[in-house]
């Protein structure tokens, strides 16, 4: 029934959806599907119901489609939404919102990266390139939307940067990207284990103050790369 709001997936059609049930549902005539991507407008639309919000899931994400709902509701949503948009005391508090983002931004960045530090506790002897190090894994990590593990607040910030180092490494000291890895279950996660290891057999060394071959260390190698390619 159109006047139930409802969370389904994508349908066999445009206008078409389907429920969690399996059954696909046309969407009445006078209703427009919303696109993602505008949040107040959308909370508004849904505020005033009813709805057939959209989402589909690839892998284990999930992914917003759009929100189907009353083509007038959706209308006089957009037009209140613009209005109160226009006016300078909005203005003013978007500026702010900003201002407050960066500087929480600015804050979690220098977290993170002596959070990475911390986890790396390179010898004295190797404190360049655990700056470099530590430089190249927060600047992947940390931009807000990356999708990245350092961008999550389900776990501490001393695993985020754990979490976020290993992963650098599997991807750029490592053959990980170009591996032909078998179709079976746990597999992939396996060869994920077994790189971790191989990752912090090396960071032990630099943990330890031994001499190492800058010239073909992976890790070495892969940082003059990234600098590299900043250039």
């Amino acid at each position: 029934m159109p006047q139930q709001t409802r969370i389904v997936s994508p349908g066999p059609a445009p206008n078409a959806v389907r429920t969690a049930e399996g059954k696909v549902l046309t969407a009445p005539a006078d209703w427009s599907l919303l696109p993602p991507g505008d949040a107040g407008l959308t909370r508004r639309v849904k505020a005033a119901g009813p709805t057939w919000t959209v989402q589909e899931k690839k892998g284990r994400k999930l992914f917003s489609r759009g929100v189907w709902a009353p083509a007038a509701t959706i209308a006089a949503a957009k037009a209140k939404l613009e209005m109160e948009r226009s006016t300078d005391a909005y203005a003013k508090k978007q500026a702010a919102s900003a201002a407050r983002r960066e500087k929480e931004q600015g804050e979690y960045v220098e977290d993170f990266r002596g959070a990475v530090l911390q986890f790396l506790r390179f010898d004295s002897g190797h404190t360049a390139i655990a700056n470099r190090f530590a430089d190249a894994v927060t600047a992947h990590a940390t931009p807000v939307g990356s999708g990245t593990v350092a961008r999550t607040k389900r776990i501490p910030i001393e695993q985020r940067a754990e979490s976020a180092v290993i992963a650098w490494m599997r991807h750029q000291t490592t053959a990980y990207d170009h591996m032909k890895i078998e179709r079976v279950k746990g597999k992939r996660r396996e060869v994920r284990r077994m790189l971790a290891e191989e990752s912090r057999r090396l960071l032990t060394k630099y943990r330890r103050g031994e001499a190492v071959n800058l010239a073909s260390c992976p890790l070495a190698r892969a940082l003059t790369s990234a600098a590299q390619a900043k250039q």
